[in-house]
């Protein structure tokens, strides 16, 4: 039946990980709007691609190593708007970063967990574990795939963030801006929204830090929420 955005529709069946909230946060806050060439690093159902799509006038590449995946992105980014700006390809990252491209913004929501029990769906264990893509390949890999000039956008778990950070500032790449995100104002921070840099194209010494609530004690959606993402839901 599909997802429906203002713009373009998402099918997620047969995709490891299903449209989320992460995703939408993640697409709507990356700054991609001067962007020329975009790599949607893990694209699962398209969904970052198209969102990049609607928000800049760029080429945009998305790549998984799930079939599934790629499927689902393919026929998604047909049915959009924007199929001749959108190129999907089956690669993994390693193996993209070999062929010396470069890309001005990498967006990638990355799988995070280090350990712990596996969905018995190979597709969502693959997508939500990192046993294929550590945290310091995907760093090596961006490194390598990432403009002198370019951004990097990301969302974690909060638990998660430092260990990133940490491999990403050992291959050059510097934290320039960070929002916390609380599911409601009730909550400590779940997700961290991160943008990284090459360390010498920055001037920042510390990143841009702020935060940012998605519901109120009563179950609304937040002002800054719905600035953030009117662009894709229906219902804002």
């Amino acid at each position: 039946m599909g997802f429906q955005f203002k713009q373009f529709t998402i099918d997620d069946k047969g995709c490891g990980m299903p449209v989320s909230t992460d995703g939408v946060l993640l697409g709507a806050w990356a700054d991609v709007s001067q962007a020329q060439r975009v790599l949607d690093l893990g694209c699962g159902s398209g969904l970052l691609s198209l969102m990049c799509a609607q928000r800049s006038n760029a080429e945009i590449q998305a790549i998984d190593i799930d079939q599934g995946a790629i499927n689902a992105t393919t026929a998604n980014i047909s049915a959009s708007p924007w199929p001749e700006r959108v190129q999907c390809q089956l690669i993994s990252a390693q193996s993209l970063a070999a062929t010396h491209q470069s890309f001005d913004h990498i967006i990638c929501n990355p799988p995070y967990f280090q350990s712990g029990l596996k969905s018995q769906q190979s597709a969502r264990a693959t997508a939500r574990h990192s046993d294929s893509l550590p945290f310091a390949e995907l760093a090596k890999a961006i490194s390598q795939l990432l403009a002198q000039t370019g951004k990097v956008s990301v969302i974690v778990p909060t638990d998660a963030q430092p260990h990133l950070t940490k491999h990403f500032s050992t291959v050059g790449l510097q934290l320039t801006a960070q929002v916390a995100v609380s599911s409601v104002t009730t909550k400590n921070p779940q997700r961290q929204l991160l943008q990284f840099m090459h360390k010498a194209s920055s001037a920042l010494t510390q990143p841009l830090k702020s935060e940012l609530t998605i519901t109120d004690p009563s179950g609304n959606y937040t002002l800054d929420f719905i600035k953030l993402t009117k662009s894709f839901y229906l219902k804002l």
